[in-house]
């Protein structure tokens, strides 16, 4: 079994405005790095539209008729300050959100050990009503509970290592025990939620990184918080919102990783899933707004998928 990489063009469509940070070129330059020879074993799929049901596990219908209903027929509709929609949005909203199904499928279904999603808009600050932080639904969610909801699964873990707490997500799970959700992230920072005293029902880990942090800090954090809490809860399955803004050259933030930080993070990830889950994992696309620190966070990830 191999790595499976979801993707589609409509993810490109998606056009936030002039000078956005979370442009169509973020997945360009996913999608070219993904083409080098060291990944053709990669098997590509075309990520599929998400069903009104799978959305509806995590967001208020009258939500999702909002969004698909407010697409533009030219131009932009703003949802908040830093949402916006464009023609193209809706597609390219239930593409990102279908991809996290279909990838939960195919790993489920023994078709592959684990899948990447190269998908966007991101999804992890979208609430259950409320589009923010450039997220429209809320992919990562929208995956975990098509794992529980359609597969059966009793406990299923996100970990979230952008560089922005995932308020959509840990709201999506903080009341639901069959959840883990764990993040590591900058703080203070948008959107001021992840303290570390937010625990849920005992389900909700949160890794709080002042701005200035390096390696060592975030390594230190995530082993002593992030690791074992996700060790304890044994999952059936693992999602990670992989976010790469905590890289030093992106402009959104000041944790100054590598790209070695987000390889060695997904290498203690994916111990874990050998040990629960049988390796089962499903990665999506979350920050990242330097095109190159993208591309080499992103290569560096999924390498790390693909070797096992």
């Amino acid at each position: 079994m191999t790595t499976l990489l979801f993707t589609h063009d409509d993810c490109i469509e998606h056009d936030a405005g002039f000078s956005h940070p979370e442009r169509p070129d973020r997945l360009r330059a996913v999608v070219a790095v993904l083409e080098a020879e060291a990944f053709a074993a990669l098997q590509r799929r075309q990520a599929p539209r998400a069903e009104r049901e799978q959305i509806e596990r995590v967001h208020d219908p009258a939500y999702v008729s909002h969004i698909l209903g407010s697409v533009p027929a030219s131009g932009h509709y703003s949802l908040d300050p830093d949402t916006a929609l464009s023609p193209g949005s809706g597609e390219a909203g239930l593409r990102a959100a279908g991809a996290l199904c279909a990838a939960v499928d195919a790993v489920l279904g023994g078709e592959a050990r684990n899948a990447f999603c190269a998908v966007r808009p991101p999804g992890h600050h979208a609430e259950a009503a409320r589009a923010m932080g450039f997220c429209l639904f809320n992919n990562v969610a929208i995956g975990a509970r098509h794992a529980h909801a359609a597969h059966g699964l009793e406990r299923v873990a996100v970990v979230d290592f952008d560089v922005h707490h995932g308020n959509g997500t840990q709201s999506a799970f903080e009341r639901d025990g069959d959840f883990l959700f764990a993040s590591s992230h900058q703080s203070p920072c948008y959107p001021g939620t992840g303290s570390e005293a937010e625990t849920g029902v005992g389900n909700i880990v949160n890794a709080e990184l002042p701005p200035g942090s390096g390696s060592e800090a975030f390594r230190h954090a995530f082993g002593e918080r992030i690791l074992p809490a996700l060790d304890g809860f044994a999952p059936k399955m693992i999602l990670i919102s992989a976010g790469f803004d905590a890289h030093a050259s992106d402009p959104l933030a000041q944790l100054n990783l590598t790209e070695d930080d987000f390889a060695w993070a997904t290498r203690e990830i994916l111990a874990i899933a050998g040990k629960h889950c049988e390796e089962r994992i499903v990665s999506t696309l979350e920050g990242g707004y330097d095109l190159d620190a993208l591309g080499a966070s992103v290569a560096a990830h999924v390498a790390v998928l693909m070797d096992g």
